[in-house]
């Protein structure tokens, strides 16, 4: 089994457990699939992001830790204004208490957010684009929507493309966690109790 192969089926065994009820199944990446690791410092993932943004055609969906980058936020809010159905799924705390926290201002500009607040740490940081379609792409990492992770940490994003089994997995996993959230519309924080 390649490096490749391997990371793509340890992937796949991680969703399974993460996300409970989904269906856990072990399988082979489709031979379709790609596979693009990046690093900070020296990798622009910050820029991967909004090139795959901006080439939605259908759907963008976003799990969020910590999220400060008004380049991937701008982007996020030209997907949505274009018609590609944009949702971001963020956690409760960081989202108040994180200074420059893009996610208000998503919000109010209309993109629906939901804030999670049910974990000690809503700690996902995903990506999931035109999942249920050949061209689905799910991006996944220790990487947080923010300026520092692309300038000053060490950090990563494992970009797949061509795996739609994997992206429904992620996208499953993000309809059911989204389902347990608050709707969030921009304002403070006891608009979102």
């Amino acid at each position: 089994m390649t490096t490749v192969r391997f990371v793509a089926a340890a992937l796949a065994a991680l969703c399974a457990f993460a996300a409970p009820g989904a269906a856990a199944k072990e399988r082979p990446p489709p031979d379709t699939a790609t596979y693009e690791a990046l690093f900070t410092p020296g990798d622009a993932i910050d820029a991967h992001l909004v090139a795959l943004i901006d080439g939605a055609r259908r759907e963008v969906l976003v799990q969020a830790f910590s999220f400060t980058s008004r380049r991937i936020a701008r982007a996020l809010g030209a997907a949505h204004r274009r018609g590609v159905k944009v949702e971001v799924l963020a956690d409760r705390a960081q989202t108040f208490e994180l200074p420059g926290s893009a996610v208000p201002a998503l919000a109010r500009d209309g993109v629906p957010v939901w804030l999670d607040g049910n974990y000690a740490a809503a700690h996902n940081k995903v990506v999931i684009v035109d999942a249920g379609t050949p061209a689905a792409t799910l991006v996944t990492g220790s990487y947080n929507y923010t300026v520092a992770a692309q300038a000053k940490n060490a950090e990563n994003v494992l970009i797949v493309r061509g795996d739609a089994a994997l992206a429904a997995q992620y996208r499953d996993n993000f309809v059911r966690l989204r389902e347990r959230a608050t709707r969030y519309d921009g304002a403070g924080p006891r608009s979102a109790r």
